[in-house]
C-alpha cells in the first residue's frame, strides 16, 4: 500500500472510481512532469448529492463538503494516469468554480474544502496556489467544480 493510500485509509477516506467524462474530454492528462485534471464535480456513486446555487439552495458549509468530494475525485483522476499517488511531488494549482447566488461572496471559504482535503492527504505536498471563481451555473447544476494541476517526482 502506498503512503498516500495509507493516509487516505487513516482519514477514513476511500479513493472513488474515476468519474466518467460528461462530454469529449479526458478526466486527466499527463504532460511531461505534470498532470492536469478536468473539472471534477462532487459526484458520489455517479450522482450529484446536491444541486443548485451556493447561497440559495445550497449552504456554504454544504458546498465546502462538496469541494472536498471534488478534490477526492481529482486525486482519483490523477491516479488513473500515474498509477500511484506517491508520485506526486506537489499540488501546484487548484482552480475552483462555485455556482453562486448573485449576492454570495464566500467562494474562497467553499474552496477551502478542496484545499484542506489535499493538505490532509498529501501534507506539505498538498500546499498550492488557488483561484476561487463564482459562476452563474455549472454542468448538471452542480454547486462546485474543482480542477487540479500536480507536479510529479522525477
Amino acid at each position: 500500500m502506498s503512503a498516500v493510500d495509507a493516509r487516505l485509509a487513516e482519514l477514513g477516506l476511500t479513493l472513488p472510481e474515476v468519474v466518467p467524462p460528461l462530454a469529449a474530454y479526458q478526466p486527466a492528462v499527463l504532460s511531461g512532469a505534470y498532470v492536469y485534471t478536468a473539472g471534477q464535480l462532487p459526484m458520489v456513486d455517479g450522482q450529484l448529492p446536491v444541486t443548485g446555487k451556493v447561497g440559495a439552495e445550497v449552504t456554504a458549509e454544504e458546498a465546502k463538503d462538496l469541494a472536498r468530494t471534488c478534490a477526492l475525485n481529482a486525486l482519483a483522476a490523477v491516479k488513473s494516469v500515474v498509477g500511484d499517488l506517491d508520485r506526486i511531488a506537489r499540488v501546484v494549482k487548484v482552480t475552483g468554480f462555485v455556482a453562486s447566488a448573485s449576492d454570495f461572496t464566500g467562494q474562497p471559504g467553499v474552496l477551502n474544502g478542496a484545499s484542506e482535503l489535499l493538505g490532509e492527504v498529501l501534507g506539505d505536498r498538498g500546499v498550492h496556489a488557488r483561484s476561487a471563481v463564482g459562476v452563474a451555473v455549472l454542468p448538471l447544476d452542480a454547486p462546485v467544480e474543482v480542477e487540479i494541476q500536480v507536479e510529479l517526482l522525477p
